[in-house]
């Protein structure tokens, strides 16, 4: 099935259709120069010009106003008065600075043709070698002592503990007596004499109108007065369509 089948079909009324609008003819325009109508005088027309593009002046090389002019330049030259600049204070040159007398420690110089004594120093810790070939005491694996798992060592008497046996223990069941458990026995109130008992049953409802009634409080009866004189009151009836046929009768011929 196409689109076209499923979609539901709107029946138009005939007697709204009264006519194209004023939009609905072609008519040319009477505005403007261009297709103007030829059955109407044409004013004329003037046409405002457009902006130019910036393109057209990035083609004039010529600089503008913005000129970066030394302002000691003149129309003669460059000016000739003597200008002077402030620099920055020059710092004195670092003179040989002679020790005073404290400076010196004569007392700390060995004395010209004595023995030194015999003097020591602390060494750097000796460096080990990055490859050891020597193992480690934890790095061999020495059979162990206990048990009877060397065949060239004396070792003491093991024992070990077996699994129960099936067959030949002293908790072996020869006559496969079944336990008291193992068998199903009726209820004795099938064969013996029980009491009555009674259940509980749900709480049963009156048949009648399950709705919800009004109460007292629900009506208004100072609403309601029939023995006073009211005015007159109107309703809005239904909108009827423009489209209706009117109904005629007693047609005469």
């Amino acid at each position: 099935m196409t689109t076209e089948q499923n979609e539901e079909k709107v029946l138009q009324i005939a007697a709204r259709e009264r006519g194209p609008g004023p939009g609905r003819y072609g008519l040319p325009s009477m505005l403007g120069h261009q297709q103007h109508d030829c059955r109407r005088v044409r004013k004329p027309a003037y046409s405002f010009g457009h902006r130019l593009e910036n393109s057209m002046f990035r083609k004039d090389c010529s600089p503008g106003p913005g000129y970066k002019v030394d302002p000691r330049i003149t129309r003669d030259g460059v000016d000739g008065t003597p200008s002077y600049s402030i620099l920055g204070r020059q710092k004195d040159a670092m003179s040989f600075k002679t020790p005073a007398p404290g400076s010196y420690s004569p007392e700390k110089v060995h004395p010209q043709g004595e023995r030194y004594a015999p003097a020591w120093s602390c060494g750097s810790r000796t460096r080990y070698r990055k490859r050891d070939s020597t193992p480690s005491p934890n790095s061999y694996s020495l059979p162990t002592q206990l048990g009877s798992k060397i065949p060239n060592k004396f070792s003491s008497a093991s024992y070990s503990m077996t699994g129960r046996a099936k067959a030949g223990g002293f908790a072996e069941d020869l006559a496969k007596t079944p336990g008291p458990g193992n068998y199903r026995t009726v209820d004795p109130i099938i064969y013996k004499k029980r009491d009555p008992a009674y259940s509980m049953n749900a709480r049963s409802y009156m048949p009648g109108d399950s709705t919800q009634k009004p109460g007292p409080g629900a009506h208004s009866p100072e609403k309601v007065y029939m023995n006073k004189p009211a005015a007159p009151k109107f309703s809005l009836g239904i909108r009827h369509s423009e489209f209706i046929t009117p109904l005629i009768i007693d047609v005469t011929d």
